[in-house]
């Protein structure tokens, strides 16, 4: 997610279908906005052909007829959806701070237990739980009663919460803060508890709402209390509204069962299309379930088709391969399937699993990051503004074609994170969640606070009952359904704070993350989206996309804090950027080191030098920072280099080498920047009106730069070939010494007039020479344990389009003397703009002290090579 002061991620239409009060008269055809239609990529056979119902017809009449469902108590109401829903929201929460009296926060929670008294427990009797079982039973197993078959799976109880203030006792000035944070949490964990069976069963809400399979026909259930009248509408009864009119329970859950047809067959066909047609507030709409695990764009069409997605046994994918276990340090490459491909179009599913999957094995990575997987409408969001957080985008496949590539990866070894959009949603009313039932405060915020002016999209209400219930299972339903391996949340600071983190800076102050601009409804959402994550899949990894430094970000929730995994250091990409606007002469060391290693003690971070966000059209990456308009013209080897492409390459390698050295525990790149990918990322779209009247050009819809040039990678004649070489070498360095995640870490120098920065990591030595012109004979590098040494990356490597000035079959030996505060030291050679790693030999251990026959000792001074003529110059 990008914070950027000009308000635009990418320039990308407000909301093709923005709601105004005429657009819910369920018109397809009213807009005249025209967006890049899709090719028709599916494999299976599912239909969006045009539409066989004119949503213009006469508003809906609702039928007398009664439509009975399993369980009817003959009043028009089922038992088994009275269990659905507890109250439409829990309280309004006010944010309270460290400043609110102990007791008044008693009387709160006094008066929201009482409110809570109300709710309707969960199914009390044994024949009726048998009952749920046989007709919520999960599209991906058969129904059984037979309960051994299923591994009960559990959710621990919350913890005290307090460890927090062991590990950071500053954190007791804000203890009433933190405490009520907690308490309301362990409040949410009791409420679930008592009324819905448990975390576990709540966060399985797919097996509820939306479309369930039985062996006896398919219920169909939506949330939605502001609607009037509902009914289903598809292929499968002509689109006909008085066909299937659904019944509303008294918490505003509509509902309707379609037994099988006569011959067994299901009452809607495989493929078919389907919406929910309601009479509301604001009239009457045709908006795609809620809950669909798949829609699709018609040829000709703007707004999506809601697809019921269930294929026969024989053609459902089935998993094959077990999911790796949780690595112990992260190395992941963020990925975009659409954009995947070399050629100006939008790739597949299957051509990411057979073409990108052995690209990313190979370059050394074990996890891929996937963007934009929950369906969009809109694709220059870039997946950001989310329209069916079930269903995977269809520009790219069927969701058995993602199964198959998340089943691949696993295959080779590789974690499948999905980044996952929880912090709004898209503002379009037609295909997505906005104004689903015809009020403005169903799954969002009312008002402007359920707005986001920057984003232009609606802001969940995380205190809700039902918004809670909605995200914690699609949390779920990705893990489950797809065997993702975990999720970088994205926007997260948005989520946090009422400000969300938009013309805030952040300085570290905790009054800044503990007041009243802290949204502790969405805070205790993300302990029990983490809890649940961590509880049901304890190999599963949780990323959040955090800006401003949370405290407790990353620490366990038993102990009190909120529970990510690991938090994305965003604050080194800015620095780079910052860096990178000076002159090298400006450039100081301990400032880069400050940022490198200016995180939170145990909570891990994900450290990047650059992502999509400086990929985008209106930034710039850092290859192209560093080289511009040179990399047209003189990448190719068979061509006289310039003084920027040298520059440019040397600190390219230099610059991820010491981000992913010192800057966290994991380590991510987006696809294509480990070569040096020319140019931006813009993704097709058309001219643009702003509601002041300026425009904003398109680009005519074109793809040429929405693709990922990977061939110019792989190319030998080119020199991004070099720069691609190192980033493998660095992700297979990683993974012989695992040296980010070794609890060893030392910085022994960061001298400013030498441009010189070394420190250790596990039994590693770093030295960088950030220097333009100047290299160092036997420059003395202090080291911590004895013994000999080898180098075992270097950045001059011809290889890696270096300029050969070091040995690499030279050995390095230590000698005893305290030396920049380390017990040992050794000398090396320096060259300007160059990075180097040594290695400590344990399997060869050398006395030291004692000599050894000439011809097995090879000093030093063997790795020195006078410096080249063609040894790079300041630029």
């Amino acid at each position: 997610m990008v914070y950027s002061v000009s308000g635009l991620r990418l320039p990308c239409a407000p909301s093709v279908y923005r709601s105004s009060q005429s657009a819910f008269n369920g018109s397809t055809r009213s807009s005249s906005f025209s967006i890049l239609l899709k090719k028709n990529q599916l494999s299976r056979k599912i239909t969006a052909q045009n539409s066989s119902y004119d949503s213009d017809s006469s508003p809906l009449t609702v039928a007398s007829k009664k439509v009975l469902v399993p369980g009817d108590q003959g009043d028009g109401s089922s038992s088994l959806t009275n269990e659905l829903e507890s109250p439409s929201a829990i309280s309004d929460n006010p944010q309270v701070i460290h400043g609110v009296d102990g007791r008044e926060m008693e009387d709160i929670k006094k008066i929201e237990v009482e409110e809570q008294k109300s709710v309707p427990s969960t199914l009390e009797s044994n024949d009726e739980e048998a009952h749920a079982e046989e007709l919520f039973a999960p599209l991906n197993r058969k129904v059984t009663n037979d309960k051994s078959e299923a591994k009960p799976r559990t959710i621990p109880p919350p913890g005290a919460g307090q460890r927090i203030y062991e590990i950071d006792p500053t954190l007791s000035g804000f203890r009433q803060h933190l405490d009520y944070r907690y308490s309301q949490y362990k409040r949410m964990r009791e409420e679930i508890d008592k009324y819905e069976g448990g975390l576990e069963v709540f966060s399985r809400g797919y097996e509820k709402l939306g479309f369930t399979r039985s062996e006896t026909g398919i219920t169909y259930r939506e949330w939605a209390p502001g609607a009037k009248s509902a009914a289903l509408i598809g292929d499968f009864n002509n689109w006909n509204p008085n066909a299937d009119v659904m019944n509303r329970n008294e918490f505003g859950v509509w509902e309707i069962f379609l037994p099988n047809n006569a011959d067994g067959s299901p009452p809607i066909p495989h493929g078919s299309r389907v919406k929910i047609r309601m009479e509301t507030p604001s009239g009457i709409k045709d908006s795609i379930p809620a809950w669909i695990k798949f829609s699709v764009q018609a040829p000709g069409e703007i707004p999506y088709n809601g697809i019921y997605y269930d294929p026969p046994e024989e053609e459902k994918y089935v998993f094959k391969h077990p999911q790796p276990k949780k690595p112990k340090s992260l190395r992941i490459y963020e990925s975009h399937v659409g954009m995947s491909s070399t050629e100006p179009m939008i790739n597949t599913y299957a051509n990411f699993r057979d073409d990108v999957l052995p690209r990313i094995k190979k370059l050394g990575y074990n996890a891929v990051q996937i963007m934009a997987i929950q369906e969009h409408s809109y694709y220059a969001s870039f997946g950001y503004h989310v329209t069916n957080f079930f269903a995977p985008s269809s520009r790219f496949g069927t969701p058995d074609d993602l199964k198959s590539l998340i089943d691949r990866a696993h295959e080779l070894g590789i974690l499948v994170l999905m980044d996952i959009v929880h912090s709004h949603a898209s503002n379009n009313t037609l295909d997505g969640l906005n104004m689903f039932d015809g009020t403005d405060a169903h799954y969002f915020h009312s008002g402007s606070r359920g707005h986001h002016w920057m984003w232009d999209s609606r802001l969940f209400n995380y205190g809700t009952w039902e918004v809670l219930r909605f995200l914690l299972s699609n949390a779920r339903w990705w893990l489950e359904e797809y065997k993702f391996d975990g999720y970088r949340f994205d926007g997260v600071t948005s989520m946090m704070y009422t400000h969300h983190g938009l013309q805030v800076g952040f300085t570290g102050n905790y009054n800044e993350y503990f007041g009243f601009a802290t949204d502790v409804d969405a805070v205790v959402y993300l302990m029990l989206v983490n809890d649940m994550i961590h509880g049901l899949y304890p190999e599963a990894v949780t990323i959040g996309e955090d800006v401003s430094g949370m405290p407790t970000f990353c620490i366990p929730i038993q102990d009190g804090g909120v529970g990510f995994d690991y938090r994305l250091h965003m604050a080194i990409a800015d620095k780079w950027i910052e860096i990178l606007k000076k002159r090298d002469e400006d450039w100081k060391m301990g400032d880069i080191i400050h940022t490198l290693t200016n995180r939170r003690w145990m909570e891990k971070c994900v450290a990047y030098a650059e992502s999509h966000d400086q990929a985008l059209v209106g930034d710039k990456t850092i290859a192209f920072w560093l080289m511009d308009k040179d990399m047209y013209d003189f990448m190719a080897l068979d061509r006289p280099s310039t003084p920027l492409i040298d520059r440019g390459i040397a600190l390219h390698k230099m610059i991820r080498l010491i981000t992913m050295g010192l800057g966290g525990e994991g380590y991510l790149n987006f696809m294509g920047n480990e070569f040096g990918h020319p140019e931006w990322i813009d993704f097709p779209r058309g001219d643009q009106r702003l509601p002041n009247g300026s425009v904003i050009p398109g680009n005519n819809y074109s793809y040429d730069k929405c693709r990922r040039r990977f061939d110019l990678g792989d190319a030998e004649y080119l020199r991004y070939r070099g720069m691609q070489e190192f980033d493998q070498a660095m992700q297979h360095l990683e993974e012989k010494y695992g040296f980010m995640t070794s609890e060893h870490q030392y910085i022994s120098r960061k001298d400013e007039g030498d441009r010189i920065i070394v420190f250790e990591r596990g039994n590693l030595i770093f030295v960088f020479n950030f220097h333009w012109h100047k290299s160092y004979f036997d420059y003395r590098v202090g080291c911590l344990k004895p013994g000999k040494y080898k180098i075992v990356l270097d950045s001059d490597d011809p290889l890696f389009g270096g300029f050969d000035r070091l040995n690499h079959i030279a050995e390095y030996f230590s000698t005893e003397g305290w030396y920049d505060d380390r017990p040992r030291s050794f000398l090396v050679y320096a060259p300007c703009r160059t990075a180097v790693v040594y290695a400590l030999v344990e399997d060869e251990p050398v006395v030291v002290g004692k000599s050894e026959p000439v011809e097995n000792l090879k000093t030093v001074e063997a790795a020195v090579e006078p410096v080249k003529e063609s040894e790079p110059l300041d630029s």
